[in-house]
């Protein structure tokens, strides 16, 4: 798969266990208005299945007017500050309605790692 070959929303229209295996080694790239691209490479994933079973998921709960984009459809991504401190981004997997989804958890800077240092305060 090239860099430029985005996924589908069928890929993540799948069961969370599935998505996350598959998502690791993927490639996320984002290019700045000025043209520079920063690309990085997914490393370490987290599924969480939409049952209500697992405390840690935002879905545990049901739906409620800040993680109702969880039970949408597949492939949307849904950010959100843990702590206050922390930007944690899970992308919605399974069926619309499910509130499954695949929390993103580290990533390893291919390209651009001075301008993300840059763009985070860190430079």
């Amino acid at each position: 798969m090239s860099l430029a070959t985005p996924l589908r929303q069928r890929f993540y229209a799948r069961d969370a266990r599935a998505v996350a295996a598959d998502l690791i080694g993927c490639r996320l790239v984002h290019r700045l208005p000025d043209g520079m691209r920063l690309v990085v490479r997914l490393v370490e994933v987290e599924a969480y299945m939409g049952d209500g079973s697992d405390p840690a998921s935002h879905t545990h709960v049901g739906p409620t007017p800040r993680n109702r984009v969880m039970f949408g459809p597949a492939g949307r991504l849904y950010a959100y500050r843990s702590y206050g401190i922390h930007t944690c981004v899970n992308v919605v997997c399974g069926a619309p309605g499910e509130g499954a989804a695949v929390l993103l958890r580290a990533a390893e800077p291919l390209e651009g790692m001075a301008r993300m240092r840059a763009l985070r305060g860190l430079a």
